[in-house]
């Protein structure tokens, strides 16, 4: 062989020395400005959460592209002045913008480095990394979008002598163990002729050697064979399964196809997926056709109840029962007053009503009157109560005498279904003939509006037929069985908890009116009453768990949960204390109460929202309303007969969430737009991944963080607000005006109901903007950083009282060091976080404080002062045993507790224990 021109160390010698002062700067400007701005993190769908470490383990996938596809794309590549890489590149980009949703594709690229011809023939290793970032916003035809990488790449290797750990040297990009910088995933195209090695005496194959190992999520090269393009995948197997790589080459496959069917097309109306998959998830997946009583209306369904078991106990509230026959005679009765009052089919009447037998009759007696109930809180403002009466039109609302002072004086009758019973009862106990049918409203629930007003769901008897159908199919009820009904009335889920009993023959067992926020009594009342099905929301059911009188409900044999969220972790806790079944429901009001359901059992690794119910459809589309791959995020979309008439006097609302079903034709034309983000699992069940906009849920309620922005901007103090998940509220102050949190806490409680009011109030002195001059949420301080500013006025307990209930707040709340003075609300607490601290001053201190107590001691300074005033508790079990044994009458001594709240006096319990034990005489 003669002899190379130049060596290794050569070359090294001349790169350094090319590779400075001007030439250098050139090289550095051009990759600062190409990569200028943040590079995020490429998001795509794993099977597995990234690991904080990535560990390098990986695996390979292998597809061979037809030689129609290959022919294709090389004369493609042709046609369009750019070469087989860069119309492979632009592909494989088009399906990485399409698995992500994101417009900025950053992917890395080896190359030979060998651009001088002294360097062909010399060994070593020359190879560099490009770094080819393309933006694919605008939503660019395929041709487009090649335009644009043939200039990326003819920069990039213009600019290729630059080493790629020189350039991240200079650039900085932030690390992280868990994935590599700039990029995460990278393209090769290899062209290497097959050549083979021929010597005397010897055969010598080529081995393709696979190490098991790739510090990228992703990377795939694609080599030019005699047989056709064969792609490779080399994967992170901490992160992606093997099924989901194939499919993901089975899209590329598909999508290169399209690509050369019609390169006209925008990229994001190039097909992913098969003929097959496509008919899977469209049409395999939504086969829920059932039965159900289509013609028949809920309150008719109740009454065939009736007739097969009128002397089953119906209804029971405290010491108060009702049969079915005696149930439904009252309902009948006011459903004949109400007639005279003009309610009739499509008569929306309000109902705001404490929990009680009252307020079933009222809701049946609504029903069967041919109207439709729109429940309203109690504790909702009162200009929230006339805006919804004034929506509705209502001329009849059903209360009770206490509540009454409390209603808006708009309303045309007022019936107190209490006072003025002795007048309904003189009416017909009779099933009255309404005329209402299916097609009529049933009820109108209000959830909150991004506008600053509420929006009224119109649900119609034949949705709501078509669901309790479904509940009765699955999770059949007898005589024997019981349901609790604790939810709020404007809480779609009490529709379940009403109908699924008294559709049944089982047994209605009514909460006292507040009783949802006290584990502690809900357990009492599942134990006491036999319950065996309960509905919850996953911030109640962390309570549940967490209750120790939860072992005593022996009779619960399902557990429902929706509204929020749940976790693994919280579903694995209730399995392991109780032997139950426990579903996770899923679906927004407009879809009637539920839209699919999954059973949670022991040992999963994930909880899922399942599949669709009976004769509802789910879809998971991109923003071009077309199906999105297994696996890859998308909007969730809903149909069947589920779907809700829409909104209340918003007829442009209705037709911006209502869509025209672009799969259905025949009997469902409609889809709902959830606002939800999820993806298919590959066997059919959904993930659900998070919302779409700002909206969240609360203790099931959903809340428009738009609509409390909407009402803090009234307030005259506030400039300017924005709201993220945690319900905190930020807030620009108007010029010389500092609003106090309990200022605008009191404000937005006039107004709004307790669930939509913010837990913490920060002040600032400008909103962060996006450069389209939106609120840029994500740039907004977390409240964990805002807590911190406290540190400055920080001031410790004094003496043991404050001690302990600091250390009960930082438990509640997750807050450490918590201060006398600091605010609970302030400091991320609810409601429901109020119970549980109540719950356990009660258990640790002895003392029982009723829950408006932090309202108006919402410090620990404040609550101390109550503590030591307070009634004992008579239920707290806090008792310490001085002596473990003994034959004589036992002693008990009761601690001066009044000395706890002074430092001067105070002495350590278990001092002042050792001390009396040592005076007490033996076997005393």
């Amino acid at each position: 062989l003669p002899e190379l021109p130049i060596q290794y160390g050569d070359f090294a010698i001349w790169q350094r020395e090319w590779l400075r002062g001007e030439v250098l700067e050139q090289q550095l400007s051009y990759w600062k400005a190409q990569l200028s701005g943040a590079l995020q993190v490429l998001e795509l769908p794993t099977d597995r959460p990234r690991p904080p470490v990535q560990s390098y383990r990986a695996a390979r996938a292998h597809r061979l592209l037809p030689q129609t596809v290959t022919r294709g794309l090389i004369e493609l590549s042709h046609r369009e002045g750019a070469t087989l890489f860069m119309t492979l590149l632009s592909a494989f980009q088009t399906l990485l913008h399409r698995h992500t949703g994101q417009d900025d594709i950053v992917v890395g690229s080896p190359i030979a480095g060998r651009n001088r011809a002294e360097t062909e023939g010399l060994i070593g290793f020359l190879t560099n990394t490009l770094v080819l970032r393309t933006d694919l916003s605008g939503n660019p035809t395929f041709r487009e979008l090649l335009g644009r990488v043939r200039e990326v790449t003819l920069g990039a290797h213009a600019h290729a002598d630059l080493p790629f750990e020189k350039e991240v040297e200079e650039l900085q990009p932030e690390r992280n163990l868990s994935h590599s910088p700039l990029f995460q995933v990278t393209f090769r195209l290899t062209n290497t002729p097959e050549k083979h090695l021929e010597l005397p005496g010897l055969t010598i194959d080529a081995f393709d050697i696979e190490t098991g190992v790739s510090s990228f999520d992703l990377a795939l090269e694609v080599a030019e064979t005699l047989q056709g393009l064969s792609c490779t995948v080399t994967y992170h197997r901490d992160l992606f399964e093997s099924a989901t790589i194939a499919r993901m080459l089975a899209h590329f496959q598909t999508l290169l196809e399209a690509i050369l069917a019609d390169p006209s097309r925008p990229v994001s109306d190039l097909p992913l997926l098969t003929e097959a998959t496509r008919r899977q998830i469209l049409v395999d997946w939504n086969d829920t056709a059932a039965d159900f009583p289509k013609d028949a209306c809920i309150h008719e369904l109740f009454e065939s109840q009736v007739r097969r078991t009128p002397d089953a106990v119906a209804a029971v509230f405290e010491d108060e029962q009702l049969t079915y026959r005696e149930l439904n005679t009252r309902a009948n009765q006011l459903a004949h007053h109400l007639r005279t009052l003009g309610v009739g089919p499509e008569t929306r009447v309000g109902i705001c009503m404490e929990r009680s037998i009252e307020m079933v009759v009222g809701i049946l007696g609504v029903l069967k009157a041919g109207g439709a109930y729109v429940p309203f809180d109690t504790a909702y403002p009162k200009e929230r109560l006339v805006f919804m009466i004034q929506d509705t039109q209502a001329p009849v609302l059903l209360t009770q005498a206490r509540l009454r002072e409390a209603m808006p004086e708009s309303v045309a009758h007022v019936v107190c279904l209490d006072a003025d019973w002795g007048a309904v009862a003189t009416h017909s106990g009779a099933n009255p003939a309404s005329g209402v049918t299916a097609r009529n409203l049933a009820y109108v629930i209000y959830t909150s509006g991004s506008t600053g007003q509420p929006k009224g769901v119109m649900v119609e008897h034949r949705a709501l037929a078509n669901h309790m159908h479904w509940v009765q199919s699955a999770f059949p009820l007898s005589e024997s069985d019981r349901e609790l009904q604790h939810t709020p009335l404007t809480f779609d889920v009490s529709v379940w908890e009403f109908f699924a009993p008294l559709l049944s023959g089982a047994r209605l067992i009514l909460a006292r009116p507040d009783g949802q926020r006290d584990s502690a009594y809900l357990a009492a009342v599942i134990a006491q009453q036999r319950v065996t099905s309960i509905q919850v929301v996953p911030s109640l059911l962390r309570m549940l768990v967490e209750e120790p009188r939860l072992s005593a409900c022996a009779s619960l044999r399902r557990v429902f949960c929706g509204g929020e969220a749940l976790s693994l972790e919280l579903a694995q806790r209730l399995l392991a204390r109780l032997d139950v079944e426990l579903y996770n429901l899923y679906g927004p009001t407009e879809t009637c109460i539920d839209a699919t359901c999954w059973r949670c059992d022991r040992g999963q690794n994930t909880v899922l929202i399942g599949r669709p119910l009976a004769n509802t459809q789910t879809y998971i589309l991109d923003p071009q309303r077309q199906p999105v791959p297994i696996g890859v995020p998308g909007e969730l979309y809903i149909g069947g007969e589920g779907l809700a008439r829409g909104y209340l006097n918003r007829p442009e609302l209705t037709a911006g969430k209502f869509v025209p079903n672009p799969f259905g034709g025949g009997t469902y034309t409609r889809l709902y737009r959830t606002g939800d983000l999820a993806r298919y699992r590959p066997d059919g069940n959904i993930e659900f991944l998070g919302r779409l906009d700002h909206q969240v849920k609360l203790r099931g309620f959903r809340v428009e963080l738009g609509e409390i922005e909407a009402v803090l901007g009234q307030h005259p103090a506030v400039q300017e607000t924005a709201g993220d998940k945690r319900l905190a509220a930020y807030i620009v102050p108007g010029p010389d005006q500092t609003p106090e949190s309990g200022e605008l806490r009191s404000y937005l409680k006039r107004k709004l109901p307790e669930y939509m009011v913010p837990s913490a109030f920060l002040m600032l002195d400008a909103l962060p903007l996006t450069p389209s001059g939106k609120v840029d949420r994500c740039r907004l301080p977390a409240l964990d950083r805002a807590r911190s500013q406290r540190a400055s006025g920080h001031v410790p307990p004094r003496n043991l009282i404050e001690e302990r209930l600091a250390k009960i707040w930082e438990q509640v709340l997750g807050v450490e060091p918590i201060g006398v003075t600091d605010n609970f609300f302030d400091l991320g607490g609810h409601s429901l976080l109020a119970v549980r601290l109540f719950v356990k001053i009660e258990r640790r201190l002895a003392r029982s404080l009723p829950l408006a107590s932090i309202f108006e001691a919402p410090t620990v300074e404040q609550l101390a002062a109550m503590v030591c005033t307070a009634p004992s508790s008579a239920t707290s079990g806090c008792l310490v045993a001085l002596k473990s044994e003994g034959k004589k009458p036992p002693l008990f001594t009761r601690f001066a507790f009044a000395s706890w709240c002074f430092p001067s006096e105070r002495t350590s319990l278990s001092t002042a224990c050792s001390t009396l034990v040592s005076t007490v005489k033996p076997r005393r």
